[in-house]
């Protein structure tokens, strides 16, 4: 099932997040540096200004999405899109529900043009899920993310553009 985020989730969500970026090369953010105060002032601000998901199964939290606009009235028609399965539910289907509601919102505001997202270059199952929803590659951004290890990774650049009414 897929529902509007809340404020209540905001720990669930943050500490799925956390989960998340224990694995190298999946989120840009350290575990550390996410805070459940900060999930809660998004959901909140996006309630009536962008869209922020969550997906349930069995009556858990195991994923999350939003649309987030840019705040500038030049990018008005452009959206920013995070989502993330949960640690153990990937390869489920969620993303998918997650991305079919996601972009059925947007295409369902005009204002809406162009939703865009990151994402990092080893994240192949990501990659493929903003591919099989009509997103292109418009660029990378070379040695964006550095690894534990040491090492570095690029960013891409994805976007969706609105159907031409």
């Amino acid at each position: 099932m897929i529902r509007p985020a809340l404020v209540t989730d905001a720990t669930t969500l943050c500490t799925a997040e956390r989960d998340t970026a224990r694995t190298p090369g999946l989120l840009v953010s350290h575990p550390h540096e996410l805070q459940p105060e900060a999930f809660a002032r998004k959901i909140a601000a996006l309630a009536g200004n962008g869209l922020y998901l969550v997906a349930e199964r069995d009556g858990r939290v195991v994923g999350h999405a939003l649309l987030e606009p840019l705040g500038l009235e030049a990018l008005a028609h452009v959206m920013s899109l995070t989502i993330v399965v949960h640690p153990g539910h990937t390869g489920r289907g969620i993303g998918a529900q997650l991305m079919t509601h996601l972009l059925e919102w947007a295409a369902a505001h005009p204002g809406v043009l162009k939703v865009e997202l990151r994402v990092r270059e080893t994240n192949h199952r990501a990659i493929a899920l903003y591919q099989r929803f009509g997103f292109v590659e418009e660029g990378r951004l070379q040695q964006r993310i550095r690894l534990p290890d040491g090492t570095f990774i690029a960013d891409i650049t994805m976007a969706w553009f609105a159907p031409a009414s």
